[in-house]
């Protein structure tokens, strides 16, 4: 087996995240439909959705500095179509 040296073991993916996109859709797929089988999968009312967005709404929006770079790459996109791709491709590097 050959590793790879330049790699340090934090940052390399490992099990499901390593394995292949459909491979995984495919698992998951699975897992979801065993579930509702056995009677334990959720079904969503439409208030309990209603609920569970609003709640997330909330939580997103009371972030304001977040609110602010989500309006301001807006604008940008809006204004300077072509500059708005490098824009946020250096805001996707940030931590």
């Amino acid at each position: 087996m050959v590793r790879a040296t330049h790699m340090k073991t934090s940052e390399r993916k490992r099990g499901f995240a390593a394995m292949d996109p459909d491979k995984q859709r495919a698992i998951a797929s699975k897992g979801g439909k065993a579930a509702h089988d056995h009677g334990k999968g959720h079904v969503w009312t439409s208030e309990e959705a209603r609920a569970a967005g609003r709640k997330g709404g909330k939580a997103v929006s009371a972030d304001r500095a977040h609110m602010a770079a989500l309006g301001r790459l807006g604008g940008q996109r809006r204004h300077h179509p072509a500059k708005a791709s490098t824009a946020a491709a250096v805001e996707d590097q940030d931590p």
